[in-house]
């Protein structure tokens, strides 16, 4: 690939599945820090982004927090820079992220849904749902139908939640992390680097692959993670595919 300047790249499933790196990740991150500018993206809602970063150092790998570019943070954001507070769908941790601006008042002007895994349950999603139905806008921090999990299955992701509330409220959530355009543009925007310019790695053709295309970025897709050959089947073409990041640095170089 040639004038690639800038790399965005997703995390889970790309530099790290469960609590295990990708076979030659820390090798191949290491090699580009340096030649390009980097924003590590994740979509990952679970936890803040201290967290992640601190996940990421004990494994090895060499990252800025100010690289990190994740849906999370850009959930609160929104919520932040409006002076409003959010009914949460979260896990604990996150909650705690979101601080002062989170409450339990079905009044509030923000509904704000992430993975929030064992978190999803009745009495939260009807508060939620009260609270749209009494205004509030609805933002999904990540709107991804699945993940691969710790134990090397597949596991239930936000999506199919927010969709829930979505139809019952009658209402449309605004999507922060990907495959909203916006996200990459803001991730770019951060690094000076033009969508022409970038490329995206990442392990999800719809989030990562398709979203990266319809912001005209170039996207890698890798063969880790929730990857499954099906994903070539349908009508989102890579601009290429690679068994893993650790073959990433062979067609930038």
């Amino acid at each position: 690939m040639e004038n690639v300047k800038g790399i965005l790249l997703d995390i889970g499933g790309v530099l790290y599945v469960g609590e295990q790196p990708v076979s030659g990740a820390l090798e191949a991150i290491a090699s580009l820090q340096g030649r390009y500018a980097m924003r590590f993206v994740t979509n990952s809602t679970r936890r803040p982004p201290g967290t992640i970063h601190a996940k990421l150092t004990k494994m090895g790998f060499e990252v800025e927090p100010s690289q990190l570019f994740t849906a999370l943070a850009a959930a609160r954001q929104i919520v932040e820079e409006a002076g409003g507070k959010a009914v949460t769908i979260l896990t604990e941790e996150a909650e705690k992220y979101f601080g002062s601006l989170h409450c339990i008042d079905t009044a509030s002007p923000f509904v704000v849904v992430g993975d929030a895994g064992e978190n999803f349950n009745y009495p939260r999603m009807n508060r939620a749902f009260r609270t749209l139905m009494n205004g509030a806008r609805l933002i999904a921090a990540a709107k991804n139908r699945y993940f691969k999990d710790a134990d090397g299955e597949l596991s239930l992701d936000a999506g199919g939640f927010v969709t829930a509330l979505e139809y019952a409220a009658g209402v449309e959530a605004t999507v922060v992390g990907k495959p909203s355009p916006e996200f990459f543009r803001q991730a770019l925007r951060s690094m000076g680097v033009a969508p022409e310019e970038a490329v995206m790695v990442g392990d999800d053709i719809e989030s990562d692959i398709a979203g990266a295309q319809r912001a005209g970025i170039r996207a890698v897709l890798v063969r880790t993670g929730k990857f499954r050959p099906s994903d070539l089947e349908g009508g989102v073409k890579p601009d290429a595919v690679i068994d893993s990041v650790a073959d990433l640095p062979a067609i930038l170089l």
